[in-house]
């Protein structure tokens, strides 16, 4: 098997695996909050065991890490909203609802990472928003507040991203992702206290203690599910091109609602309407990368950061 082939299998590996967070995140019965603070929690101490995590902090000067700190609560927030749009409507709506991190970024990114606006981009954001109706319109009622925090998690997809990629080339991206993701942990259980006032959807405690079985699940997702697909990514990423990573990255929601499907029964719950519209919004997240043209790939590590990767620099 040639090193190119083996590599776009690993990155499909890499792409279900992330399709089964949506799936662990219905699974697991523990709130938004605290589902995600143990996600994050873990997800640091394991970084904090390999000794390339510290000497990349010790490298970061401390206004750098005060930004990487301050993008690390947008990391906290999309999560939060991420699963909070799941546990509000389903896996499905959540998986579709981040595909539209795409046509926020290709919006948002001009401004925040300082490249030039491109029409062609503001009319792929144009372009979603029939299917954004038709997946509202094919939704039972009580998912649709679903559905809005999850288009909020889509929004603060695209604003991390996009800083991350004016920060991205600074800081050594095991440390970038410990500090990020370490940031959100501190941040998540300061901000408890306000989410009943501000949220109160996703309000709860963050120190709630899962049962044995969420607390398999949650080992799953933050180990299986987040770290195995970082370090696979490591080695797929360095043979192959940035265009085709992204394609690969961009099966992520298609792969979710699929294992939905098959492992929920979502299907169940959804109409066709709902269908028409994630297809009409997958196939402009599809579409972006040929209309951004070829780019660079630069510290695909971060890919781990978030459940809809920007592989492109």
């Amino acid at each position: 098997m040639s090193p190119s082939t083996r590599a776009q299998l690993q990155i499909h590996a890499c792409v279900v695996l992330w399709g089964f967070t949506a799936i662990l995140g219905k699974l697991i019965s523990l709130a938004a909050l605290p589902l995600v603070w143990w996600r994050m929690l873990i997800v640091v101490v394991a970084l904090a065991l390999v000794p390339r995590t510290w000497r990349g902090l010790r490298a970061i000067p401390p206004r750098l890490m005060l930004a990487y700190a301050g993008n690390g609560v947008l990391v906290a927030l999309h999560w939060l909203t991420f699963y909070g749009s799941i546990k509000l409507a389903n896996a499905s709506v959540g998986a579709t609802c981040i595909a539209l991190a795409t046509p926020f970024t290709a919006l948002i990114e001009p401004k925040l990472a300082g490249r030039r606006f491109s029409m062609r981009e503001l009319a792929l954001g144009i372009a979603v928003l029939p299917g954004v109706a038709l997946v509202v319109g094919g939704v039972p009622t009580s998912m649709r507040m679903g559905i809005a925090v999850g288009t909020l998690s889509a929004l603060f997809v695209a604003f991390f991203s996009s800083i991350n990629k004016r920060l991205v080339e600074h800081g050594d991206a095991l440390a970038v992702t410990g500090l990020e993701l370490g940031a959100g942990v501190i941040v998540l259980a300061l901000l408890a206290p306000l989410l009943p006032i501000v949220f109160p959807e996703l309000a709860s405690s963050p120190f709630v203690v899962p049962d044995a079985h969420d607390a398999a699940l949650l080992l799953t997702l933050s180990l299986v599910c987040t770290l195995l697909p970082f370090t696979l990514s490591l080695v797929a990423l360095r043979h192959m091109t940035a265009f085709t990573a992204q394609l690969a990255v961009n099966l992520e929601p298609v792969y979710a609602i699929v294992l939905a499907a098959l492992l929920l029964g979502e299907q169940h719950e959804l109409t066709p309407t709902f269908y028409a519209g994630v297809a009409i919004i997958i196939g402009a997240v599809f579409v972006h990368p040929l209309i951004s043209g070829p780019k660079r790939l630069s510290q695909p590590e971060l890919l781990a950061t978030s459940e809809a990767k920007g592989v492109a620099e």
